[in-house]
């Protein structure tokens, strides 16, 4: 696999999305950031799997886990948040 900047640059924008919803926008879809999240999830995959057969360098299997692995960790810390905030409605009186 080619690593070029535009490349590079592409990957960083997949994982900036996943962490977070783009700055211009203000709003974002639940739809959308899920769909960025599986398309960062779907990047990382194929790249381990080029990797395996030697078609991947290993600065873009890198590159491609640590995007992977930022789109995790703030989708359980959106997770955690969420279920913290209806727990937290739980315990509201009525």
């Amino acid at each position: 696999m080619d690593i070029r900047s535009s490349t590079a640059t592409q990957g960083y924008l997949l994982g900036r999305s996943a962490a977070s919803p783009a700055p211009d926008t203000g709003t974002s879809s639940v739809g959308s950031v899920a769909k960025s999240f599986e398309d960062t999830l779907r990047n990382g995959e194929e790249t381990a799997r080029a990797s395996m057969f030697g078609q991947a360098d290993p600065h873009a299997l890198v590159q491609a886990l640590a995007q992977t692995e930022l789109a995790v960790e703030t989708a359980v810390a959106v997770r955690d948040k969420v279920v913290e905030a209806y727990q937290e409605i739980l315990r509201m009186p009525v």
